[in-house]
């Protein structure tokens, strides 16, 4: 039950949060745009890879989501998708609109 608490409260909590890798590139580009475009944002990124419940936390995101990969990115309690869905958010405003209300 904690992982899923720890899960589900950090969504509800933070503005962002994402779910990553410390290695993975994918995740280095989401991060890099949040970063970029909303410095500001409440964000809690989890390195799933330097967690010793990473795995439990990546296994109850694929039962919460139905993605088994990273980035796994929340926004406003929003499940967005990976990186290529974050991306292709922001090119469309939807992240700035999310963001924003």
């Amino acid at each position: 039950m904690a992982v899923k608490d720890l899960v589900n409260n950090s969504i509800d909590e933070n503005t962002v949060t994402i779910f990553s890798k410390s290695w993975c590139p994918h995740c280095k580009a989401a991060k890099a745009l949040f970063e970029a475009k909303y410095p500001d944002v409440q964000k809690k990124i989890f390195e799933l890879d330097l967690m010793d419940e990473g795995a439990e936390i990546q296994n109850y995101l694929y039962e919460k989501t139905g993605q088994r990969t990273v980035p796994n990115v929340f926004v406003k309690k929003e499940h967005i998708g990976g990186n290529d869905d974050t991306q292709a958010a922001n090119k469309s405003g939807k992240l700035q609109t999310l963001i924003n209300a």
